[in-house]
């Protein structure tokens, strides 16, 4: 599965990430705050959140708004 992450200015495309990427960077530290972007479906988030709770992982997932306008959101998940 590939996710895009949040992007760090308004103008710029989001970065992509694979499954596998996370999964690494989480069993290196313990576990990862990741933002995704808008662009993701939620149903691939959650099939992510899944994902890690079927490995024993506790997850959690929230839109988190930046701004006034209703298109101005992103993911942040917690992976711990």
């Amino acid at each position: 599965m590939e996710l895009k992450l949040a992007r760090t200015g308004l103008s710029e495309k989001p970065k992509t990430i694979q499954l596998e990427k996370i999964q690494e960077a989480i069993e290196k530290d313990g576990g990862q705050i990741f933002y995704f972007d808008k662009e993701n479906s939620h149903k691939d988030l959650v099939k992510l959140v899944e994902y890690f709770e079927d490995k024993d992982f506790s997850v959690y997932l929230r839109q988190v708004k930046y701004g006034l306008n209703e298109q101005d959101y992103m993911y942040e998940v917690h992976i711990l």
